[in-house]
């Protein structure tokens, strides 16, 4: 037995973050023991702070009521005993929390600087115990000690309302520190806070105009003495290298400017109660992406191809002589061979570098791109793809989910979906990481957190989101903007967008089983239920304010109009709904009774008025359209005794479409899950699995790496959907990936935290190998499941459980199981351990055709036609017809044309024949 994975608020290790509402998480291995003991200690400076004494071990959590002090080192210790002890230990360590700064903000007068310089000098004369630097600066800063870069993050503080809170970060100098002589040094540029950002054409100096920082050096000594060292009048300031940079722009560096004219800094009477210790994830680079070719364009560009969708840097080893000037732009897809930037619309993304002539790596430092393919120019010397590197950028979130199948395209599609999380995870949930706008979209992380979450740990993550969310509502009488933060933009309160007020906090609960967030934004989760009361025209629904509909739906009247087809109004009032019944539940799981009571008898009105105005006595639901019937099952508007009758009209609505999808950014997260959950997976991995447009799969057949955002992004014919907003890099259609790790993989219902979870996997011929894992905080729960693994049709299933959790197993087409050589009956659970499981199904899963079929995949089966033909000679004019199969009749049943077509004529004896033949033979591709 054994301890691992200490998490303290659900990071490792954090220093200088706000620790408020303190909990530390962890993982027992190798034991499979009851009846255990947890026991946390933390120490500081050698003396015990807190003990929770030795209590039973029914969670693998403990909730820390330690009031902590700033800048203070503490050592973690967790106990486990029963019939042997074990122990682990951890750290972690404040930063400035409340206490007063000593340190004052400094500036450059001049305001117009692209990159401004502040250093200082100074001695160390004895031996060193401890250094750290509290530090932040506007817009961006870099910080370097004796030349050398401090921490590994990038484009720090990170993106806030900078006029509300500003984030601190808290360094280890420690190793950095020379017993002599040293220099700090500091470079700033504009970022979010004074770059342009937005879109047509967007808005400069939103939250000032004025580069800055703060910075105070701590110093503990082997003899005990302390020495800080603070910005003040001391320091000097001067010009960079860097002559632009912008989020949108890029950056030019010119490394033949020499550093000179350093002159005093600016000391400013600026407010320091803004500074708050950290919430956001460091930014940082976890893989390093080289070219896969050099492509020479028709045009006779030289174009890197990096192989993969992503955001992050670009860095070149320079050798050019002194003078140089290369330029670096970045594009996402290549058109007719040669490089293309037309969809990235205003934003330059581009990277000069004016060569010293010395040799050596570099980047650019205040900006990020989102790119496949780099074109180059003004090289003197031939291109070395060696000398090229792609860091990819994000925040520091930790891989907890991912899936494999039989099927590489799917595998392909799945990956893509984790690359646009990665490419948009970079502080704030972005929708696009290449163009000019890159904005914290709340619609998009709404809709996406549950894939997020399953994906990574992003509970750090989305909990300073929740707070750039609380910030813009604060200061909007509840009403959430439709980016966090804002960035000069005071539009919003539209539903989905401003639902992630609620959504996100409860998600995050329901994922972590943490209720941190929710306790965070309570207040603000109640202020936008109340905003939507106060603004509604109509009592009980939501009706009369500004709404962005089902976006990018493809069943839109209005040409042009990316809202869809779905009624504003109904989506509106479901969100309300859903909004308000997350706030009664949070009220009672918080025990504010009064709030439950009152929440939750508002929800009730809330649902009675919708099913008054959308829903038939009879179940009929009004609206017809694909994601109207989703959001009916999915947020249970629907009574259970008329839930089948929606359900039917929602497959005969996709059956009139071809069983292809015709939704937007709210009805697609849904309408898969529905459909499993109501009896329809076959129908739902149908929809899945379709190749051409609209489909998932139809982008990874056009060679995508990352989730589009539109479904036609790119046309058939490999060129760009002449429509504006067109990502290549978005995430908000890949939230199909909830659904393929709860009814694919089987992860299905859980307990807040994930501590019991009902194992329940729909198994489909389409998929026949799935492999995949969830980790929680207690553990990986690692998956794999072969189905018709023989001739008898069996189903092998491998299942490890983490310690301390319990699955519930329950299987289709069986009441029970052979399981490690017992039989179980269905629903059995199981606790810590690993699991071989196999069964033979009532009904084999092997796919047969059916009086369905369409003749055109009839004919495409010799075999079959051959079967055919000895019972019937319908099958013959299509033979010697050939090209009527690819008109309207190739799609229609044999029942279908033989209605519509009175010659052919098919007698009922030969329809029995025919049927009984198609409905014992396998499919084509299942006799492969």
């Amino acid at each position: 037995m054994n301890i691992t994975n200490i998490q303290i608020n659900h990071m490792d290790k954090p220093i200088g973050f706000d620790l408020s509402g303190l909990r530390v998480d962890f993982e027992t291995l190798g034991t499979n023991k009851t009846n255990l003991k947890k026991q946390l200690i933390i120490s500081s400076d050698g003396q015990i702070v807190y003990d929770s004494k030795p209590i039973s071990y029914s969670n693998n959590y403990f909730e820390v009521p330690l009031v902590l002090k700033a800048r203070t080192h503490y050592e973690v210790k967790i106990i486990i005993s029963g019939s042997e002890e074990v122990e682990a230990e951890t750290f972690f360590e404040t930063g400035k929390m409340d206490e007063r700064w000593s340190a004052s903000w400094i500036a450059n007068k001049n305001k117009d600087l692209q990159n401004t310089l502040f250093k200082k000098d100074f001695n160390v004369d004895k031996d060193i115990k401890k250094a750290r630097l509290y530090i932040t600066g506007l817009g961006l800063y870099e910080a370097y000690l004796n030349g050398k870069k401090i921490g590994d993050e990038y484009l720090t503080p990170g993106s806030t309302a900078y006029d509300k809170w500003i984030e601190v970060q808290t360094y280890d100098v420690t190793d950095q520190l020379k017993k002599s002589a040293n220099k700090l040094m500091i470079s700033t540029g504009d970022g979010w806070y004074k770059g342009n950002i937005g879109f047509n054409g967007g808005k400069t100096n939103i939250y000032g105009d004025q580069h800055m920082t703060i910075a105070e050096l701590h110093i503990e000594y082997e003899d005990g003495q302390t020495q800080v060292i603070n910005t003040n009048k001391s320091w000097q300031t001067t010009s960079g290298k860097i002559t632009k940079s912008g989020i949108y722009y890029g950056e030019d560096y010119d490394a033949t400017i020499e550093l000179k004219d350093w002159h005093d800094v600016q000391v400013l009477d600026r407010d320091t109660s803004v500074l708050k210790d950290r919430l956001s994830l460091p930014i940082t680079v976890h893989e390093n992406l080289k070219p896969v070719e050099l492509i020479q364009t028709p045009k006779g560009e030289n174009v890197l191809d990096f192989g993969q969708n992503h955001a992050g840097l670009i860095e070149f080893y320079n050798r050019e002589p002194k003078g140089t000037k290369i330029t670096l732009e970045v594009g996402e897809i290549l058109q007719e061979g040669n490089f293309y930037r037309g969809n990235l619309r205003d934003a330059r993304a581009a990277f000069t570098y004016i060569s010293n002539g010395k040799e050596g790596w570099v980047r650019p430092h205040f900006t990020y791109y989102g790119f496949r393919y780099v074109k180059i120019t003004g090289n003197t010397l031939p291109i070395n793809s060696d000398d090229f590197r792609a860091p990819v950028l994000y925040s520091d979130m930790q891989e907890t989910g991912n899936i494999e199948t039989d099927n590489e395209l799917v595998n392909r599609l799945l990956k893509n979906i984790q690359w646009g999380q990665k490419s948009n995870f970079i502080d704030v949930p972005t929708d696009c990481p290449q163009r000019d706008e890159r904005l914290g979209w709340s619609g998009d992380a709404n809709i996406f957190s549950n894939t997020a979450a399953l994906n990574m740990n992003v509970f750090e993550f989305f909990k300073k989101y929740a707070k750039d969310m609380a910030v813009e509502q604060e200061d909007h009488n509840g009403m959430l903007t439709m980016y966090a933060s804002k960035m000069g933009d005071d539009d919003g309160g539209a539903a989905i967008w401003g639902d992630a007020a609620t959504f996100i906090p409860w998600n995050m609960y329901e994922v972590y089983g943490d209720p941190a967030i929710l306790e965070q934004n309570y207040s603000e989760m109640k202020s936008w239920v109340d905003w939507i009361t106060k603004q509604t025209k109509v009592k009980d629904l939501w009706v009369g304010t500004f709404q962005f509909g089902d976006w990018l739906a493809l069943d839109g009247e209005v040409p042009g109009l990316p809202t869809g087809k779905t009624a504003e109004d109904y989506i509106a009032s479901v969100y309300y709904y859903a909004s308000t019944k997350i706030v009664a539940n949070t009220a009672k799981l918080l025990d504010k009774t009064e709030d439950f009571e009152k929440y939750q008898k508002q929800a009730e009105r809330i649902l009675k008025a919708i099913q008054d105005e959308y829903l038939t006595p009879n179940g009929k639901l009004a609206l017809d359209t694909q994601t109207a019937y989703a959001l009916a099952l999915y947020f249970n508007i629907v009574p259970e005794n008329k839930k089948e009758h929606v359900v039917d009209d929602l497959v005969a609505r996709l059956n009139k479409d071809n069983d292809h999808l015709k939704t937007g950014f709210v009805g697609t997260p849904f309408i898969n899950q529905v459909l499993s959950e109501n009896g329809h997976h076959k129908l739902a991995m149908k929809i899945f699995m379709q190749e051409d447009f609209p489909s998932w799969l139809y982008a990874v057949k056009l060679g995508a790496t990352t989730v589009w955002e539109r479904w036609n992004s790119v046309e058939a014919d490999g060129s760009m959907n002449p429509e504006g907003m067109n990502s290549l890099n978005h995430y908000s259609i890949g939230a199909i990936m909830e659904w393929v790790y709860r009814y694919v993989l089987g992860i299905r219902n859980h307990s807040a935290g994930y501590q019991t979870i009902e194992f329940a996997p729909e198994f489909d011929y389409r998929l026949k190998h799935v492999k995949g894992h969830y980790h929680s905080s207690y553990g990986d729960l690692d998956i794999e499941y072969q189905i018709e693994a023989d001739e008898e049709h069996t189903i092998k299933i491998h299942l490890t459980v983490p310690y301390g959790v319990t699955v519930k197993v329950d299987l289709p087409r069986t009441d029970k199981f052979n399981i490690n050589g017992e039989i179980k009956a269905n629903g059995a659970e199981l606790t810590v351990g690993d699991y071989e499981i196999s069964y033979i199904p009532t009904q084999d899963y092997i796919e047969r055709y059916t009086e369905t079929t369409p003749v055109a995949v009839i004919m495409s089966d010799q075999e079959l036609v051959n079967e055919i033909n000895k019972v019937s000679d319908v099958l013959k004019m299509f033979e010697n017809d050939p090209n009527g199969l690819q008109g309207p009749m190739g799609g229609m049943s044999l029942a279908k044309i033989n209605e519509i077509n009175p010659s052919i004529n098919i007698n009922e004896v030969e329809f029995e024949r025919i049927y009984e033949i198609l409905t014992k033979t396998p499919i084509e591709s299942e006799r492969n």
